[in-house]
């Protein structure tokens, strides 16, 4: 059967798609998100992930990800080059793009190693950031990134973009900070709060058994609550005359010493 071709940007599949991509009311209630690109795409099936709608871009090799990696069953449409560059934010992602099902992932659907290693993210704000971390995450090989208490969807496309695929690689969780502390000390897993006051130099702390690397927002740190709990509060040591990091890179650093401490 020849397939849907699609030459209008005001098609309601279309349509759907930028809906879906724009406004996280729509992602919510409908329990879809879009995806753009070959690589990312296999990692979401990789994870489990179903595709809804797979739209297909032929002039950019969007064919070649439909014979090589999609199941059988998928919804497919054609998209011409027009419409598909209204619908991508990138030009370089191999012409396919999809509306996939979210999961919805709890605490206690993680499944933890002898050592857990998680990153904890206090009302993460800037979608960017968490992508960039959890690249980071995937690099470090860390169990987790739990993101209490979040101002931003998880499934926000510059989320999921800017995370390269690793939000389909490493276990992303959005819980309460009261869920996410009974969790970790039910567990016996140590709390490292990364802050300024009352601290020690991060490599000065033991991170080679189970641990959550706890971080908060860049304009305002973490709130007492996490402070309270905290089995030690790690710092940075800044020689510069600013006196932060951007969160992301802050994150990398603090992953990677757990990394050096475990080899």
């Amino acid at each position: 059967m020849e397939r849907e071709t699609i030459t209008s940007v005001h098609n309601a599949k279309v349509r759907r798609y930028l809906l879906l991509q724009q406004k996280s009311s729509e992602r919510r209630q409908s329990g879809c998100f879009v995806l753009e690109g070959r690589r990312e795409l296999h990692h979401a099936l990789s994870a489990g992930y179903k595709i809804d709608t797979l739209f297909v871009c032929r002039p950019l090799s969007g064919e070649q990800f439909l014979s090589e990696k999609c199941p059988p069953g998928v919804n497919v449409v054609d998209v011409t080059p027009a419409v598909y560059s209204r619908m991508a934010y990138r030009e370089s992602t191999e012409g396919c793009a999809a509306i996939l099902r979210s999961r919805e992932r709890r605490l206690t659907d993680l499944s933890l190693s002898s050592r857990p290693l998680l990153m904890v993210l206090e009302s993460v704000e800037k979608p960017g950031n968490l992508g960039a971390i959890l690249r980071s995450a995937d690099a470090a090989a860390a169990d987790a990134v739990i993101v209490c208490d979040p101002l931003t969807d998880l499934y926000n496309p510059n989320l999921i973009r800017s995370s390269v695929g690793a939000f389909f690689t490493v276990p992303c969780v959005a819980c309460t900070s009261e869920e996410c502390i009974s969790f970790l000390k039910s567990r016996g897993i140590q709390i490292l709060t990364a802050q300024l006051q009352d601290s020690v130099p991060y490599y000065a702390s033991d991170m080679s058994r189970g641990t959550a690397i706890v971080m908060g927002t860049e304009s305002t740190g973490l709130t007492t609550q996490w402070r309270q709990a905290a089995d030690t509060h790690i710092r940075i040591p800044m020689q510069g005359r600013i006196d932060s990091l951007n969160v992301s890179v802050s994150a990398a650093i603090l992953l990677f010493e757990a990394v050096r401490q475990r080899v």
